[in-house]
């Protein structure tokens, strides 16, 4: 699993890269201020929305509060043959824009 800092992140999606970004977040932490280009696909219900993956372009940027649970859920989908990044500090360390609501 790679890591990239979250100002690395946001630079990227600012200059207009197309990256598949998922928050593992509860929605009421993505409602409260999420990163517009991302995905919610809360890590409680992961498992089950594995399928959801399948459309999006590898690598796959995974983003949490802090960069814990994201990181559990990389693990996780590494050893499922998906090619993921945890963003490091989170959306503690999240730099950018924040969209709040569903």
């Amino acid at each position: 699993m790679g890591e990239i800092m979250a100002s690395e992140l946001e630079t990227r999606l600012r200059e207009g890269e197309k990256l598949s970004v998922i928050d593992v977040r509860e929605p009421d932490e993505w409602e409260d201020g999420h990163i517009k280009e991302a995905i919610s696909i809360p890590m409680s219900v992961f498992v089950e929305r594995l399928g959801e993956l399948n459309d999006l372009e590898e690598p796959i940027y995974l983003v949490c509060r802090s960069g814990n649970r994201s990181g559990r859920v990389g693990d996780y989908l590494s050893t499922q043959g998906y090619e993921v990044v945890n963003v490091l500090g989170g959306m503690l360390s999240w730099p950018g824009e924040v969209v709040t609501g569903e």
